[in-house]
């Protein structure tokens, strides 16, 4: 008889570190994502299973030991093979709070997308694992947490190989940024095209295929994208879930959650969830594994 499938998910969050946010998926199976994009830098660790990781128009195959960065704003998907399950851990971080950190003025992007160095993954472990200690509440534990994040980030661009950011010298882009703050702005209200495309100054068809080109996803796919990001703050007060799918815009509780999974790979009521602490990667013997980058299979899917 197959095994059934835990689908472990915890959420770590402390009001010491309002620019931080974590989660560990433990045994996932049909844990799966659409394209969507965070406000934030975002980190992870693939623990066990293989899956393929899309980012604009690469795609990688990943397993056990692969680190996954993803700059703010950009598009992606990570999903298991055949559904398999699997098990990573994330990690979010304000992009401006962490250029603070780099003692830089504004954020830069890191790069490369991923990276197998065992050293790397044996760093972002051990800071999941001092995150998710069961004696590192709110009010204990705070000093160490706090110099364990700062050491991990401010050596992080070293340990990628000290790749500089890719800078966009190009200031034709104003007219998007201006489309997407508008979106944002007034995601949880009903939009038309129209209007995004006034606010732009572009027509309504130029519009949708150079925001997709610029983000990843449609207009359309944006907005949504924004208010799953307005549920999950929301979510984080502890409002009643179908309070917040009405206020986000949804017209039920039926469809926020929908949209929330397809975003999360959880539900609210997993995201709300108080979490314990997840084993650690390196103590179970797991050891990494290097997959070569396949065309083949869901890695043909582009976003929608």
């Amino acid at each position: 008889m197959a095994r059934a499938s835990r689908n472990i998910h915890r959420f770590w969050r402390d009001p010491a570190f309002p620019h931080l946010e974590a989660r560990s998926i433990e045994d996932g199976q049909g844990v799966c994502y659409g394209w969507h994009s965070h406000p934030t830098f975002s980190i992870g660790l693939v623990t066990g299973g293989v899956s393929d990781f899309r980012i604009g128009a690469e795609c990688h195959r990943i397993a056990a030991g692969t680190v996954v960065l993803m700059n703010p704003d950009e598009a992606h998907a990570c999903n298991p093979l055949d559904s398999r399950p699997w098990s990573y851990r994330m990690l979010y971080a304000d992009a401006a709070w962490l250029a603070a950190v780099e003692g830089e003025t504004s954020f830069r992007a890191f790069a490369p997308r991923l990276s197998r160095d065992p050293e790397l993954a044996g760093r972002l472990d051990r800071l999941f694992a001092v995150l998710f200690a069961p004696d590192a509440g709110p009010d204990r534990g705070s000093l160490k947490r706090a110099e364990a994040v700062r050491s991990f980030f401010t050596g992080l661009r070293q340990a990628l190989g000290g790749v500089p950011s890719a800078v966009d010298e190009d200031g034709g882009h104003a007219a998007l940024d201006r489309a997407a703050d508008f979106i944002s702005a007034h995601c949880t209200q009903p939009l038309r095209l129209a209007d995004i495309a006034e606010v732009s100054g572009l027509s309504p068809s130029y519009l949708v295929r150079s925001f997709k080109a610029r983000y990843g996803l449609t207009p359309h796919a944006y907005q949504i994208n924004r208010r799953i990001q307005f549920g999950r703050r929301e979510l984080q007060r502890g409002r009643p879930i179908v309070e917040v799918a009405l206020d986000a815009g949804f017209a039920d509780q039926a469809h926020f959650q929908r949209a929330f999974k397809r975003h999360v790979a959880a539900t609210p009521g997993q995201y709300m969830r108080p979490s314990a602490s997840p084993p650690s990667y390196f103590s179970s013997g797991s050891e990494p594994v290097s997959e070569r980058t396949s065309a083949a299979g869901p890695c043909r899917q582009r976003p929608r």
